[in-house]
């Protein structure tokens, strides 16, 4: 600990590749996952989908057995927020799903989610999720161009706010993370503008970012299974999630095949490899 807030775990190259390892892995069980989630589909179904990818390249999940959770990933169906467990509910027409997994590589963690929207597609919930992915874009590209990790919770926040049409909600009970030796650590990262800028940006920094968002109000009930988080409203809500390095000689996304460089172009940011 330092002056009250808890120590931030700086990697080195090596081990920074060593989680892009593990990114890589999860890429692909996500791949397998987000293809498999069709109606009358399982979210249990879609966990065995997943837990096989990480099983073949003989890498382990890092949600399973965390704090006793039961599975491999999250599996978030319409109003559930965060957390989902995979179990017996099958995936109808329309359903949005937030897939939530992690995987290690000779210890060291990645941490990634996507939505789909399974069959039929609201518009609703298709600009709900498009608006989600492009904020997590904005705050990774933030953290490439930023000082200060609180940089990445005003680009998230400012783009939200600006989009045009009904107004989405940034939860705020649930944050993004470091990542490294461990899936949840130093520093939390928040989704919205606060006057706290948060530590220095510099190497060795690696961060899950993770927006979610509501198409309601941003109040949220964990369910009696002390796992399954929820709107109180009832509206459909997103997550979208990669994790991040930063390194001397700028950042690459640890969970993207091509280290993001696709969708940061956009911004102006070129990923570059983690050295050797």
């Amino acid at each position: 600990m330092a002056f009250g807030q808890p120590r931030i775990e700086y990697k080195s190259n090596q081990q920074m590749r060593k989680m892009h390892e593990a990114g890589l892995v999860l890429s692909r069980a996500l791949d397998a996952a987000v293809a498999a989630a069709k109606p009358g589909v399982s979210t249990r179904e879609l966990d065995a989908v997943f837990a096989a990818v990480l099983n073949d390249a003989g890498a382990k999940s890092n949600f399973l057995g965390y704090h006793g959770f039961p599975a491999t990933i999250c599996a978030s169906v319409n109003e559930e927020v965060v957390h989902g467990i995979p179990g017996d509910r099958v995936l109808q027409d329309g359903d949005i799903i937030s897939i939530d997994g992690g995987a290690i590589v000779d210890g060291w963690h990645s941490d990634s989610a996507r939505t789909v929207i399974v069959g039929t597609v609201d518009p609703e919930d298709q600009r709900l999720s498009d608006v989600t992915e492009e904020a997590m874009w904005r705050g990774i590209a933030a953290l490439a161009k930023g000082k200060f990790v609180g940089d990445i919770g005003n680009a998230i926040d400012d783009y939200v706010s600006a989009v045009p049409g009904k107004p989405l909600g940034i939860l705020e009970d649930y944050v993004g993370h470091g990542i490294g030796s461990e899936m949840h650590m130093a520093p939390d990262v928040l989704n919205y503008r606060t006057g706290h800028r948060g530590p220095k940006i510099r190497p060795g920094l690696c961060l899950a970012i993770e927006p979610m968002l509501v198409r309601g109000g941003i109040e949220t009930a964990t369910l009696e299974d002390d796992w399954t988080v929820v709107t109180t409203d009832g509206q459909r809500s997103c997550q979208w999630e990669h994790s991040v390095a930063v390194h001397e000689k700028g950042i690459w996304v640890l969970s993207a095949p091509d280290g993001g460089a696709e969708r940061l172009a956009q911004f102006g940011v070129t990923p570059v490899p983690i050295p050797a």
